[in-house]
């Protein structure tokens, strides 16, 4: 019967790919002759290779966008699912629900919010652990250099949800390496995934682990770039290496830390599969806003309501990301 159901799910699939295959073949078909046979347009390749891009783009992007902001707008739920009412009313009811009333059963949003700022200030202890493995890593005349990078980005290179997993069996009460050490050494376990602040800490303590690595690897390739002759000066003039650090490495490091922060910041605040997964109680204390989002949509049901909660997510992201970039001229380099 499995394998039945099996094969029925990748004949859909198998199915849907054709169908969308035969459909850009027709629409290249169509441009090749309409450009190049009755415009006569040199730049038909271009367009041919380009249309199906914007076309993909279009419907993995934009559309669902769309679509996203009318059912914010709209009462979809378990019991409207068919039929739904759009209208502003609707809408507005929706964006102010999110403020005014829990999100799921007992948690408000301001408190998933804070939560959820705390959740990303992680992104400072990624850089600077990072920054410190790399420095470490960049020594000159370190030996087997190469066999601690490969051992150090591993958490990174490892699927996140494998991740995740391992770390819940680790935190389990019974059976897990940090209560086994807890007891070998006297202490009572700790309770991981029931008591609300010890499972936010457990979120925290996988994610830093998983974090690290990236940071690692971007510092090093920054600190690499540099050159060494600023060092040699600086050591002529009887500077510390404190001095060296903040006055040459940290100044030319700001071009590289810079951007790799932001996108820590924006991946770390919409970070799913840690907080799911480590969450394994769903204790409302230990959601963050996306992992909130994912439980009002599909363990609440609530659609539409959900769907002002993710616009409202958006645009507090995008936000902090602006004010991020304003402030530290992030993307300077790119925008002059």
């Amino acid at each position: 019967m499995s394998s039945q159901v099996v094969l029925t799910s990748l004949g859909q699939v198998g199915g849907t790919i054709l169908w969308m295959f035969l459909g850009f073949a027709l629409i290249e078909l169509i441009i090749w002759i309409f450009g190049k046979k009755v415009l006569r347009n040199n730049n038909t390749l271009v367009a041919m290779l380009v249309l199906p891009a914007i076309i993909g783009l279009s419907l993995l992007l934009i559309f669902p966008l769309i679509y996203e902001v009318l059912l914010a707008f709209s009462n979809m739920n378990l019991f409207h699912f068919r039929n739904p009412d759009y209208s502003l009313k609707i809408g507005l009811e929706n964006f102010i629900r999110v403020f005014s009333k829990p999100i799921l059963k007992t948690q408000t949003f301001f408190p998933v919010l804070l939560r959820t700022f705390l959740w990303t200030s992680q992104v400072f202890v990624h850089a600077s652990f990072g920054m410190l493995l790399a420095m470490l890593l960049n020594r000159p005349g370190l030996k087997f250099k190469n066999i601690y990078r490969a051992i150090l980005i591993l958490p990174w290179a490892m699927p996140q949800v494998i991740s995740a997993l391992a770390w819940r069996s680790e935190f389990n009460f019974g059976y897990g390496f940090p209560n086994i050490i807890l007891n070998r050494i006297g202490l009572e376990g700790i309770q991981w995934k029931a008591d609300p602040i010890w499972n936010f800490l457990a979120m925290i303590m996988t994610n830093i682990w998983l974090g690290i690595p990236f940071m690692m690897v971007i510092a090093l390739g920054g600190l690499q770039s540099i050159s060494n002759e600023y060092y040699e000066a600086a050591h002529m003039d009887g500077a510390s290496g404190w001095t060296k650090f903040t006055n040459i490495t940290l100044p030319l490091m700001k071009p590289v830390l810079a951007p790799s922060v932001m996108l820590g910041i924006i991946w770390t605040f919409n970070n799913f599969n840690i907080p799911y997964f480590i969450n394994e109680m769903k204790l409302e204390t230990s959601e963050i806003l996306v992992t909130a989002l994912f439980r009002a949509a599909f363990n609440f049901n609530q659609y539409g309501f959900a769907a002002a909660f993710a616009i409202i997510i958006f645009a507090l992201l995008f936000s902090i990301t602006l004010l991020y970039v304003k402030w530290t001229g992030a993307l300077k380099g790119v925008t002059d």
